[in-house]
């Protein structure tokens, strides 16, 4: 299954299994796989029944799991994925999400979460249990393989920051332009796609409107509409007219500070969103299903909207956008720039990262863009390793008099021989314009050394950090980007006004053909259900030429061979064993063979070295031939006396059997 959604998102992996049944070594050993795994991330699934303890004590044994994780997290270069899965039937479930709430880099994986996002209806496998220890069916793996994978996905892939809604036919019901705003109206699916994006903005997703509309149409629809679960005040920014939807996007990008990269746009028409992926192809572009009560299955599986991981500041984030909005309208009105930025009442905490801010502190550095000189992505266990070989990290915290922002820049630097060696220095850029990097600059300046370096690593989108780095200290820049500045000349640094010679107009730039992003809404119409996603698995290779000189059976269990051994053509003469199959592929050969020709083998039958193609076939014409009664055997024999010559050899033909000679 992993193999299989890294083909899915183009992002081939490398999986490396632990030896078996060493949960708690494998967590506790500095020298194992866990340990030494410096990509992607570390996956421990367990049943309470395969800790070796009495599965009667369910609740203790997850407990002791639970403790080895917290004391073994810290060493993981990566972050860990821990999924208590579902017992035998037999056992008491336990969990332990409690237990491992706020422990850094560890992301808990519910079984009953498993089971919300992809119902499967028989879970547990008590044959393959038996045959091979494989407790589950195989749509119950494809479940927890995908969620396992969503998971690893989410922790990865950069994340969106605001999600943009079209309004008739997508919020509601009807137009309100021609409807009136009380002839529109709110089915159930789109109430639940309502509280969807409330729980998005709760997430710290921005909510915004674009949509062509008369804006006094829309305002009057969500006032006379008071039972509409989203209201106006729920919406950071709109643009509510009839200009392109790309323009708006783009429009709405400008004032919010984001790139386009960073949106989501939701349209029930076909045609806008088309246009929009032609015009702004990146933004993800996601088109509602026309039957509307698949609005909410499509909306569950689009991976875009997850959140693994959510801070005190994403929660705030659209209050910090408002405070952040407020600022900018009396910045502009302000006749005296040096004396409005002097009036903020700025205040600026520097503070050591702790166990409570790792979480914020890896997700802005991947979340921040403008001002960010390294522009490095870190999880968790990243600044873990950073401070446990001698790194510095503080976080930044702000508040003026418009309101607190929270955390909102993050430092991290090494001293050597006297000077500082900054390795991160970055600020969101809802905290930019009041002088809060000139701080963070001077608390470098302040720590001692005798001179501070900076790097400038130019980027798509920091140039706002590098333009910040020219302004203060141009001459002391190099030619590699790199700033040598002694420290004593910027402890003191504030903000001062810069005159800059106005920017000549820059041209777009020709996007590149493709899309940058997962295909999300592939993956949430076709590749959202657990048979959905073993059919999609168990798509055949095309036969080869020998396929036509082979029995029916030898086609249908080619098939299954091509699938479980990853090997595109199969021959009658092929070896499973020499093909590259093993002792678990032949627990699930048998179960593949039982399940598309209704017999169960004998499991010496597939352990045999010598298990060829052709010799499985005949094993398996000779169990349906033993399964066939007397009074069936001779309704054959009465059935083929009938037929005439032509109509057996045609019978033969359609069976695979050639001509006699």
């Amino acid at each position: 299954m992993f193999r299989f959604w890294g083909a899915q998102l183009n992002a081939p992996v490398e999986i490396q299994f632990a030896p078996f049944n060493q949960l708690i070594q494998t967590l506790l050993d500095p020298a194992s796989i866990f340990a030494a795994n410096a990509h992607g991330v570390n996956v421990l699934l367990a049943r309470i029944e395969d800790l070796g303890l009495d599965p009667a004590r369910a609740a203790e044994n997850a407990a002791h799991l639970a403790d080895a994780i917290r004391g073994a997290h810290e060493r993981f270069a990566v972050p860990l994925i821990v999924c208590l899965s579902p017992p035998s039937p037999a056992v008491v479930s336990a969990r332990m999400e409690t237990a491992l709430e706020g422990v850094p880099g560890v992301q808990y994986l519910a079984a009953d979460r498993v089971a919300q996002l992809y119902p499967v209806e028989r879970v547990y496998d008590p044959d393959a249990d038996r045959l091979g220890k494989i407790p589950y069916s195989e749509q119950y793996f494809a479940a927890l393989g995908t969620a396992i994978v969503r998971v690893a996905h989410s922790l990865s892939a950069p994340p969106y920051k605001a999600i943009a809604l079209d309004c008739d036919n997508t919020l509601w019901s009807g137009i309100a332009g021609e409807d009136g705003p009380t002839g529109v109206t709110l089915d159930p699916s789109r109430r639940a796609l309502h509280q969807f994006m409330l729980e998005q903005r709760n997430d710290g997703m921005l909510l915004c409107l674009a949509s062509k509309n008369n804006e006094a149409d829309v305002l009057e629809t969500f006032d006379l509409n008071p039972d509409f679960p989203l209201q106006m005040r729920h919406f950071t920014a709109w643009r509510l007219n009839w200009e392109s939807k790309a323009e708006n996007l783009e429009s709405l990008a400008g004032e919010l500070s984001l790139g386009l990269d960073s949106f989501i746009f939701v349209d029930d028409n076909p045609l806008e969103c088309a246009e929009v992926e032609d015009a702004a192809p990146e933004v993800l572009t996601l088109a509602l299903p026309e039957n509307a009560g698949e609005i909410p299955h499509f909306l569950d599986h689009v991976w875009a909207f997850d959140h693994p991981v959510v801070t005190e500041e994403d929660r705030n984030r659209n209050a910090y956008y408002s405070q952040t909005r407020q600022f900018g309208r009396e910045m502009r009105g302000a006749g005296d720039l040096q004396k409005f930025i002097g009036g903020l009442a700025l205040d600026v905490r520097f503070a050591p990262v702790s166990a409570a801010t790792l979480p914020r502190a890896a997700q802005m550095t991947q979340r921040t863009n403008q001002f960010n000189f390294a522009a490095v992505r870190r999880a968790v266990p990243d600044l873990q390793a950073l401070l446990s070989a001698g790194y510095e990290c503080v976080t930044v915290d702000v508040s003026d008099r418009f309101g607190a922002y929270g955390i909102v820049g993050l430092l991290i630097w090494r001293e050597e021989a006297g000077a500082l060696d900054v390795d991160t220095f970055l600020l969101s850029c809802r905290a930019l314009g009041r002088g809060v990097e000139h701080r963070m600059l001077a608390f470098l300046a302040g720590r001692g050394a005798g001179r501070v370096r900076i790097r400038g690593v130019p980027t798509a989108k920091n140039q706002p950090a590098l333009q910040f780095i020219h302004d203060v200290a141009a001459r002391y820049g190099q030619p590699n980007g790199r700033y040598d500045l002694p420290a004593e000349e910027f402890r003191d640094l504030e903000w001062r006004a810069v005159a800059r010679p106005a920017a000549a107009p820059v041209a777009k730039p020709v996007r590149a053909d493709g899309r940058r992003f997962v295909e999300y809404a592939h993956i949430a119409r076709n590749l959202s259900t657990p048979a959905r996603i073993v059919a999609a698995m168990r798509q055949p290779a095309a036969p080869g030429a020998h396929a036509m000189r082979m029995t029916a059976a030898e086609r249908r269990l080619a098939v299954i061979w091509s699938d479980l051994l990853r090997k595109p053509d199969i021959r009658p003469a092929d070896n499973f064993y020499d093909l590259g199959g093993h002792s678990l592929l032949a627990v699930l050969l048998t179960l593949r063979v039982r399940e598309e020709f209704g017999i169960e083998l004998p499991i010496d039958d597939v352990y045999s070295a010598g298990l060829t193609l052709s010799e499985l076939a005949r094993k398996v014409e000779t169990y349906q031939f033993a399964r066939v009664s007397p009074e069936e055997y001779q309704a054959v024999l009465d059935e083929i006396e009938n037929m005439s010559d032509d109509e057996v050899l045609a019978a033969l033909a359609r069976e695979g059997v050639e001509e006699p000679a």
